[in-house]
């Protein structure tokens, strides 16, 4: 049986065929807070994807090597822990965290340095969108204003899972994006709304489609600014009643901007990582329909396709 996400291609390359070029993706997958395991295996189908497609190519912006670790949390003192044996851990944490904060501030100038090269607007001016992958932190963007007004300007801005985990203090790229990162609980198999079932990032999406992931609770959102594509009606652990949003879109100026929050887990991402192991929570069928949504959220926000995209569509 030919699959969805094999005729999903066929009908891009169709589409892409009557273009001169493919369009140009730059991939950013720079972390300075935490890094996500399945950032490789993201780099690995985005670029898959537009070879199978034809419809883009990806280059890549990497952060340098030797981001150190974090201490973690302070100790905490336990039933079994003698005064002096606390004392030490707290002595030992101090002196790691230490090392840690000195090591840090000298990687951060690190990225600072490679991003003003690797992200300086002129260098970047002449890719047609952006694909924010899993990317955490203050990303250290030369002009971040500049970025903003890029993407504005006409281009594609693609974010996945924690690409709403980063540039918190930022309100130009939350506000561009539309939403950010709150907390999260246990992984968790969900089953979202499809809101707009007819826009090509959800029109493959089949009746009942669930997903086991990491789910985000995402503050400085309303749904009156975004065109909304998936979307659960309770809290996705508790079930508390109210709005959680999963997937959305927007016009931003001339250009235009598509957000999944999923994305956390491999398996979500490739339907062949670690098959027919126990490691896996999601059957390839549902990596498939994730890249599904991808291909289509991505050809969307370059203009490839067109689609209803009006804020105000969440009941």
């Amino acid at each position: 049986m030919i699959s969805r996400l094999t005729l999903l291609l066929a009908t891009a390359l169709a589409a892409g065929s009557a273009l001169a070029e493919p369009k140009k993706l730059l991939v950013v997958t720079v972390t300075t807070g935490f890094r996500h395991s399945s950032i490789e295996t993201a780099e690995k189908v985005l670029a898959s994807l537009g070879e199978k497609s034809g419809a883009f190519t990806v280059d890549y912006v990497r952060q340098p090597e030797g981001q150190p670790k974090s201490p973690g949390r302070p100790p905490v003192k336990g039933d079994k822990d003698s005064d002096e044996a606390f004392k030490a851990k707290q002595e030992a944490y101090s002196t790691a965290l230490a090392q840690f904060n000195a090591a840090n501030k000298q990687w951060g100038d690190k990225v600072k340095a490679y991003m003003a090269g690797a992200m300086a607007l002129e260098k970047i001016k002449n890719y047609d969108g952006f694909v924010f992958a899993n990317t955490t932190g203050d990303l250290q963007l030369p002009d971040r204003e500049g970025f903003i007004e890029l993407i504005k300007s006409g281009k594609a801005f693609i974010a996945m899972h924690s690409g709403s985990d980063t540039y918190h203090p930022f309100r130009g790229y939350i506000d561009m994006l539309g939403g950010e990162f709150e907390t999260h609980k246990a992984q968790v198999q969900v089953q979202p709304v499809v809101h707009s079932p007819l826009h090509p990032a959800v029109k493959t999406v089949p009746t009942g489609w669930k997903v086991f992931d990491e789910i985000y609770i995402i503050k400085s959102f309303d749904k009156n600014k975004v065109h909304g594509l998936l979307g659960l009606n309770a809290h996705p652990n508790d079930a508390t009643p109210g709005y959680f949003p999963i997937s959305w879109c927007k016009e931003f100026g001339q250009g235009r901007v598509y957000y999944n929050s999923l994305g956390h887990r491999e398996d979500v991402w490739d339907p062949e990582w670690k098959a027919d192991t126990n490691e896996r929570k999601n059957s390839p069928e549902i990596a498939r329909t994730y890249q599904e949504m991808i291909l289509g959220g991505i050809r969307w926000a370059l203009k490839m396709e067109s689609a209803e995209s009006s804020p105000g569509n969440i009941p």
